[in-house]
């Protein structure tokens, strides 16, 4: 999968939290591996411009979700290998974002962790115009963020537990239970 961030927002932001977030969306909605994806982050003049050119709306917004080809999680059973496909463009105003944030009480990178998903369901033809479509997208955005931040804290538990048990290993003198002294195994 291809992810390109383009930071034209003047803000110092996490790109590579950006880009997890935005692979573990598009893989929970089983996406096509090969798929490409663009994100760039603006300043608040530029979302307004792109608001008012796209959306007829004045003033800037979070984030603006360009699809390119048509996608479908999981694609369909009766269709060949599609192969790689553009999913679009997710446009973020990580200063919108940030005020956002605020009020919210949560940090700027989950907002735009939150963002981010949002953006790439847009991407996969989600909507929220009706109160039905907001229902089952927003229902979506919070079960895919939740179970990326678990996966991120169970990498993390996982890291301590080998950095533990590596530790152990190694200030006790004892070799590899599974291997003899000379490497080979013992199994």
């Amino acid at each position: 999968m291809s992810i390109e961030v383009s930071n034209e927002s003047g803000m110092d932001v996490g790109e590579e939290d950006l880009i997890a977030v935005a692979r573990y969306a598009i893989a929970q909605m089983d996406v096509h591996p090969a798929a490409e994806l663009s994100m760039v982050l603006v300043d608040s003049a530029t979302m307004a411009d792109l608001h008012m050119r796209w959306m007829d709306l004045p003033g800037p917004t979070d984030v603006m979700s360009f699809p390119m080809d048509e996608l479908e999680p999981g694609g369909r059973p009766d269709s060949p290998d599609p192969g790689p496909s553009m999913l679009g463009d997710i446009v973020l105003c990580p200063s919108f974002a940030a005020d956002q944030a605020e009020k919210a009480g949560h940090p700027l990178e989950h907002e735009l962790a939150l963002l981010t998903v949002h953006g790439v369901l847009h991407l996969l033809g989600y909507d929220h115009a009706e109160p039905d479509e907001e229902k089952e997208m927003f229902g979506l955005q919070n079960s895919i963020l939740e179970d990326w931040y678990e996966s991120l804290r169970q990498a993390e538990r996982d890291a301590l537990l080998a950095a533990r048990d590596a530790k152990l290993l190694g200030s006790t003198g004892f070799a590899n239970p599974r291997t003899d002294a000379g490497g080979e195994s013992t199994r």
